[in-house]
């Protein structure tokens, strides 16, 4: 069964238990699917749909933010239940070690040693993790190591702080 075959039948089951919350979360996800297949003229595989309900996931956790910097408590609540409902049709989240490990994975596949060099990093991690990690928690991770591993290193040569080298 496809992943979006399954949504269809878990909006049917959500329709006959009355289970409201569900049934309007996956009734927005297919039409999110449905819009995206239409503008595209194509049908989606399982993990282009992963995407769509990613964006989804995402939306709502920008929604939850700015529903708390509001004091609407209710609204950034339902939208978390929503995300939960979501969640279940993700591939499993990477945890934080399993991201530090690819991130140095990449750093020394790609040999970036400074924070300038980031995006060869994130071009590197970003087909690996697409659907897994956070980009925002990824992004993280990287310019921190970047910039410890820059640290480490000492200052550049032909820079400012050593002039007269390089």
């Amino acid at each position: 069964m496809s992943l979006r075959e399954r949504i269809q039948a878990d909006i049917t089951a959500a329709m006959r238990s009355g289970e409201a919350l569900r049934r309007d979360t996956l009734r927005m996800a297919e039409s999110a699917l449905y819009n995206a297949e239409k503008r595209d003229r194509r049908d989606y595989s399982d993990d282009e749909v992963a995407g769509v309900l990613a964006r989804e996931v995402k939306t709502r956790r920008e929604s939850v933010e700015a529903f708390r910097k509001g004091g609407r408590e209710d609204l950034a609540a339902k939208e978390e239940a929503e995300i939960g409902i979501l969640a279940g049709y993700l591939p499993d989240q990477l945890s934080e070690a399993e991201i530090a490990a690819l991130v140095e994975e990449a750093i020394a596949s790609t040999g970036a040693t400074s924070p300038r060099e980031m995006g060869k990093v994130m071009g590197w991690l970003s087909p690996k993790t697409k659907g897994r990690a956070d980009g925002r928690l990824l992004s993280q991770a990287v310019t921190k190591a970047l910039a410890n591993r820059a640290a480490a290193t000492g200052p550049a040569e032909g820079s400012a702080a050593n002039p007269g080298v390089g």
